[in-house]
């Protein structure tokens, strides 16, 4: 579905962009871009949290000289909104990938680009004006996981992005009742000759324990993984303390706290429950990064306080490219960011580095 150039006048907020992306999407296409896992209880979460936190105004502060700029891994950023990955953005418009791009780098936006993009991941770099990160799904071979790899690295991504949360898909019931398929043409290109877990098949039986779990990554893998590459490498999933410590013990270089955007195991915590947690556990080693749920800039703004060093951003960009495509993106990020600028001057935080828990009321 192509977008369209001309941004509609009334969207001031991504929740009018969600509204206009609704009325021009078919049902199936609605269905995937924002369905959740089983009965979306995790995706609801996720937005429930972030709004359910307060926040404490201050007074009369010195912002002089304010700014939203940060250094992450090697990029010196004019804001802390990332764009997350998210599959096939040619579903949304005809100039996928590199629309979403475009509209990041006419931002300053860092993009992470998916491994079920539906353009190649060399294409999208060759094109793309800003920088990027590649996000990677572990392969049942090692070898075919290091092709990824070594293909992100020579086209110039800066940092791998390892989702950990989904070996197998949640069951997604909204997108199964809508009948969505991709349609004909449309494939996860960078898959492309390597080899699919071997599937046993039993009457009366889903794949899960029939060999899709057992060509699924371990600890073990990420310890091989940082040893193949010079790239830093996050991994994306993380919700919990014990599985911070064993991000770090296994030399992650930083970590997202996420639940897929509540698409994969639904009765997660939200990510604002999940976050201090893992914040806590981390005691500063890593970055700690979040998403999920990420609507407003004050939702940004809590996560920061809460110990995100910078926000993901997923289904928002979908709904923007598919209304506005790459003018669209841009747009959508500047109302994030024009936002997060107008909550940090109410709470009086000249920067990224002032904001901590006493921006939250009660702390």
């Amino acid at each position: 579905m192509a977008g369209q150039a001309e941004i509609p006048a009334d969207v001031v907020a991504l929740c009018d962009y969600e509204r206009h992306a609704a009325e021009r999407m078919p049902a199936p296409l609605r269905a995937y871009v924002d369905g959740a896992g089983a009965d979306g209880l995790t995706a609801a979460a996720n937005l429930a949290a972030w709004q359910a936190i307060r926040l404490q105004s201050r007074l009369l502060r010195d912002m002089r000289g304010a700014h939203t700029d940060l250094r992450l891994f090697g990029l010196d950023l004019p804001h802390p909104l990332i764009l997350a990955p998210v599959a096939f953005h040619g579903l949304a418009h005809a100039e996928a990938e590199h629309a979403t791009a475009l509209g990041a780098a006419a931002t300053g936006s860092l993009m992470v680009v998916s491994t079920q993009s539906g353009l190649p991941l060399e294409e999208i770099a060759a094109r793309a004006q800003g920088p990027l990160w590649f996000q990677l799904y572990m392969q049942p071979r090692r070898e075919d996981t290091l092709r990824l790899v070594h293909r992100a690295e020579a086209a110039g991504y800066r940092a791998l992005v390892v989702t950990l949360d989904a070996p197998v898909n949640g069951l997604r019931n909204m997108e199964q009742r809508a009948g969505f398929r991709l349609p004909e043409g449309l494939r996860a290109v960078n898959l492309d000759g390597m080899t699919p877990p071997e599937i046993r098949s039993e009457p009366g039986r889903a794949a899960t324990f029939l060999g899709l779990m057992d060509a699924a990554p371990r600890w073990e893998d990420i310890g091989w993984l940082k040893s193949q590459t010079r790239l830093p490498v996050l991994l994306k999933g993380i919700m919990s303390a014990h599985d911070a410590e064993r991000a770090v013990a296994v030399g992650a270089d930083g970590v997202i706290v996420s639940n897929h955007g509540g698409r994969a195991l639904d009765g997660l915590p939200a990510t604002a429950e999940a976050l201090p947690v893992v914040a806590r556990a981390i005691a500063g080693r890593v970055p700690v990064l979040c998403d999920g749920g990420i609507r407003r800039g004050t939702d940004a703004l809590k996560a920061l306080a809460l110990g995100a060093s910078a926000v993901l951003i997923g289904r928002p960009q979908i709904h923007a490219l598919a209304v506005g495509g790459a003018a669209g993106v841009a747009h959508m990020l500047t109302i994030l960011r024009a936002e997060l600028e107008v909550a940090m001057a109410l709470t009086g935080r000249r920067d990224l580095a002032g904001i901590d828990e006493s921006v939250i009321w009660g702390t």
